[in-house]
């Protein structure tokens, strides 16, 4: 967990960060996470780093620190910190690449860029949403067992493909999946958790299937959970984020047409039918939500 985000600066950039840090502050404390500033002269960010140790106050594993020196990016990764580089127009010629992350304009980042980061480099799955009933956030490998169990009813993968036979494999594709499309989309398949219980239910999300522009709604309830509302719960808010937060003019869904149940859901979701499609010598019927209305 991030309990503390520290701007380590050079002097320079240090003073033009100082005369924002009440706004800078506004944007970033959330919560029992606590901001730091602190001007950087020699080797006193890695000093700095050990004394809070020392005192007891956090462990790398909880902080994650913006700096614009070179230097001191270097040494503090070695200790397992993690770490955003700061580029201005007084470091542009340094090498920060050592960074999984860098920013320009720190001036205009909200909490949220800072947990997301934070949670990137910690190995920590993103918390996307949640609804009165339900949470999503991204999956992880322990999710795996669950899904197994989801999907081992029959009905469940009448319509859908299933997971792969060997545990083995779907935990390297799980891993796979978590580095590369959340990595790189920012998005994609998540896992639906009870609230009350914080039991695993289900899959919902967003992907990209290839030969199609449109992003697409996937969702799977475990058979115990159907008939309660989760799936539309669930998917009503994500059409919700991927408007609001990902600024997606449309979402398509592709439903096999004796998915009765599925089909009824997308027409209350107000999905309009487009076309029908044939996909791994299967028929479908592609419907499209028109995220603006």
């Amino acid at each position: 967990m991030m309990k503390y985000i520290l701007f380590l600066l050079t002097e320079y950039y240090y003073e033009a960060v100082d005369r924002c840090r009440g706004e800078i502050l506004k944007r970033t404390e959330e919560g029992d996470v606590k901001v730091l500033f602190r001007k950087l002269d020699s080797e006193r960010g890695e000093k700095l780093c050990e004394e809070m140790i020392q005192a007891g106050l956090v462990s790398p594993g909880e902080m994650l620190i913006l700096t614009d020196d070179p230097l001191c990016l270097q040494r503090l990764l070695c200790l397992g910190y993690f770490m955003i580089a700061v580029y201005h127009e007084n470091n542009k010629d340094q090498n920060l690449s050592a960074a999984k992350y860098a920013v320009e304009d720190i001036f205009s980042l909200e909490y949220r860029s800072y947990e997301e980061a934070f949670c990137r480099l910690a190995g920590l799955p993103w918390n996307i949403l949640e609804t009165e009933r339900l949470r999503v956030r991204e999956s992880m490998v322990s999710d795996v067992e669950d899904f197994y169990r989801i999907y081992q009813d029959p009905s469940i993968t009448y319509y859908m493909e299933n997971l792969f036979p060997e545990k083995e494999s779907e935990i390297a594709y799980m891993k796979s999946y978590i580095e590369q499309i959340y990595g790189f989309y920012g998005f994609g398949l998540w896992t639906v958790i009870l609230k009350e219980s914080g039991e695993i239910i289900g899959r919902a999300g967003l992907s990209v299937r290839e030969g199609y522009e449109i992003p697409e709604l996937g969702f799977v309830i475990g058979v115990p959970f159907q008939k309660k509302g989760y799936a539309y719960e669930v998917c009503e808010a994500i059409l919700r984020y991927a408007r609001e937060e990902l600024a997606f003019e449309a979402v398509q869904a592709l439903v096999d047409e004796k998915n009765e149940s599925s089909l009824r859901l997308l027409k209350k979701l107000g999905f309009l039918f487009d076309r029908d499609v044939i996909e791994s010598d299967r028929h479908y019927k592609l419907f499209v939500k028109n995220c603006k209305k």
